[in-house]
């Protein structure tokens, strides 16, 4: 079913949102607001926030560690405001301080996420056993990046959704290069989609920067999954604008990434080809998405200065969250 103008112009805002708190974490870093290390996700908006758009608050979404998963946070409708307040180590964080980049929201299906490449495949699988014995028509949409496509964790995960024909949509977020590793060195094949063919796995590849795109691919595949038919594959190719984490160099092997190489992805930067869309398409006029981009620099400010305002954890707080009673 088509998406309306209203949806069309969430998909814009949420993009527009993911930016500006992204933004907002790492200009902390600089400020030294920010507790804990970033990945910034910029270029890459397009991915979480058309992938995660308009699930059910039930389904579970496992985010990654691009963008710290503010994309799909804000999409999956969680509070990007406990998201700064985390990464500023404030006790009004979405882990009461103490996780410094981890976002947890059962409410909307977000359980956390791991920072150990490759974890995300048995834990998913997990959720996907979890999903299909509740028989609630749960779908689990499994993110990660293209580095992790080399860990055998994927290949032992895919293998056994596909046999026990598991309602999880696998989604490869994939910008080209695992931390400073080019996946041309590092991926035989020229699409990771092909990954999903001896699992028995239906599989796409779409631009990553067109956020409808990255939508409608992962709705066929969420589509399959509650319907019984099993896993899918899909591949989003994307780029990100920044390095693989602040202070690091942008490096491709021991040299800088192309400088012509990030300044033609930044001409396909996701949302202005979005906004390129919707003025010509005559789904939204200008006023209206400058409005928008107004909303969404005001609500990262009042985030940030929620969470300057807020009370560092007291650390009588570990004891309830490491210990069950």
């Amino acid at each position: 079913m088509p998406l309306s103008n209203e949806q069309l112009k969430t998909l814009y805002a949420n993009m527009v949102r993911a930016r500006r708190f992204d933004e907002k974490i790492v200009q902390g870093i600089a400020d030294g607001k920010t507790v804990s290390f970033f990945h910034s996700g910029l270029g890459e908006e397009a991915v979480g926030v058309g992938g995660c758009a308009f699930l059910r608050p039930d389904d579970f979404v496992w985010y990654h560690h691009r963008g710290h998963g503010i994309g799909h946070i804000i999409a999956k409708g969680g509070s990007p405001r406990e998201f700064v307040a985390e990464h500023f180590g404030k006790a009004t964080g979405a882990c009461n301080g103490v996780a410094g980049f981890h976002f947890v929201d059962p409410e909307h299906g977000m359980l956390g996420f791991s920072g150990t490449i490759g974890s995300a495949f048995p834990v998913t699988l997990g959720w996907g056993v979890a999903a299909k014995m509740n028989n609630r028509g749960q779908a689990v949409v499994c993110f990660f990046g293209d580095g992790a496509s080399n860990r055998g964790t994927l290949h032992e995960a895919m293998n056994m959704a596909s046999v026990m024909k598991l309602p999880i949509a696998w989604v490869c977020e994939n910008n080209l290069y695992a931390q400073f590793m080019p996946l041309r060195d590092a991926f035989a094949s020229e699409d990771i989609a092909n990954l999903a063919i001896p699992y028995g796995m239906p599989s796409q590849t779409v631009d990553g920067q067109d956020v409808v795109a990255v939508h409608e691919a992962v709705q066929w595949a969420v589509e399959r999954a509650r319907a019984g038919e099993g896993p899918s594959l899909v591949e989003c190719k994307t780029y990100r604008f920044r390095a693989h984490s602040e202070g690091a160099p942008d490096v491709a092997h021991f040299e800088l990434r192309p400088p012509e190489e990030v300044e033609e992805w930044k001409r396909r930067d996701p949302i202005l080809l979005f906004r390129e869309r919707l003025l010509g398409e005559e789904v939204a006029t200008a006023s209206e998405l400058d409005g928008i981009d107004a909303e969404a620099a005001a609500e990262a400010d009042e985030a940030e200065r929620f969470a300057m305002e807020s009370p560092p954890p007291d650390a009588s707080i570990l004891s309830e969250l490491l210990y069950a009673r």
